[in-house]
């Protein structure tokens, strides 16, 4: 059953060294990271969730790289097994970082695509919450990428609306408002959460079928490079 759950961004310059010198800007974003972290310390097992080509489970083995964006930086075992997403890379890293030495339990990393419905995501939430008496889940995503004329995808009116719904559904806690996000909108708005975070929703219903509920905690909610980073914490109310 979910017994808590952090939400961190993907962005590589949460790496230090990534982007000439640039990630010390994102020191604020790393803190809120490693302080949501703590919440995964007493659980059987970790989960990390986060956008994959494919959906399904990676091997223990599989590792990540950070050698297309400018720093020699391999997350894992290193070259020979399958090689993990930057949303997976970047929370095998935040746990390496900040828990790796006192996480009781084994971890787990799920890819989940872009194109799992919001019904595929919950379904996929309920079979993680169901892998052990005590999982902690570790969300991977990031918001809209269309806050600004400098981001990725320029700018998008409907942009911070779209990141405003997300924050306030971490905020309280609210399954079914991360359910019911617009697949399409969040595609068009190049969000790499919407999927990680339905498959929250997913597992914390689950969970609430045990008669648990929820509060929630927003540590961090930006738009440094015009793309949304959220940080959030869901623990039992």
């Amino acid at each position: 059953m979910l017994v808590a759950a952090a939400v961190c961004p993907q962005p590589p310059l949460l790496v230090p060294g990534v982007g000439a010198g640039a990630s010390t800007e994102l020191d604020d974003v790393r803190a809120a990271c490693g302080s949501v972290l703590e919440a995964l310390r007493d659980v059987d097992l970790v989960v990390v969730v986060g956008q994959s080509l494919e959906s399904g489970p990676f091997p223990e083995q599989a590792w990540g790289t950070l050698r297309p964006y400018g720093v020699p930086v391999d997350v894992g075992s290193g070259p020979g097994g399958p090689r993990l997403p930057l949303s997976l890379t970047l929370g095998r890293w935040l746990l390496e970082q900040f828990v790796a030495t006192d996480l009781p339990g084994p971890v787990l990393f799920i890819g989940v695509s872009d194109e799992a419905t919001a019904a595929d995501c919950s379904t996929l939430g309920e079979r993680v919450a169901g892998q052990a008496e005590r999982v902690g889940l570790l969300v991977m995503g990031d918001g809209s990428a269309r806050r600004s004329l400098k981001g990725p995808g320029h700018l998008d009116e409907r942009a911070e609306p779209f990141d405003d719904v997300v924050e306030e559904a971490l905020r309280r806690a609210n399954p079914a408002a991360l359910a019911a996000l617009d697949e399409q909108l969040a595609r068009e708005l190049l969000v790499t959460g919407r999927a990680p975070w339905q498959v929250l929703a997913g597992a914390a219903v689950a969970g609430a079928a045990g008669s648990r509920t929820w509060r929630g905690t927003v540590s961090y909610a930006g738009a440094p490079y015009g793309v949304t980073y959220l940080v959030a914490c869901w623990m039992p109310g």
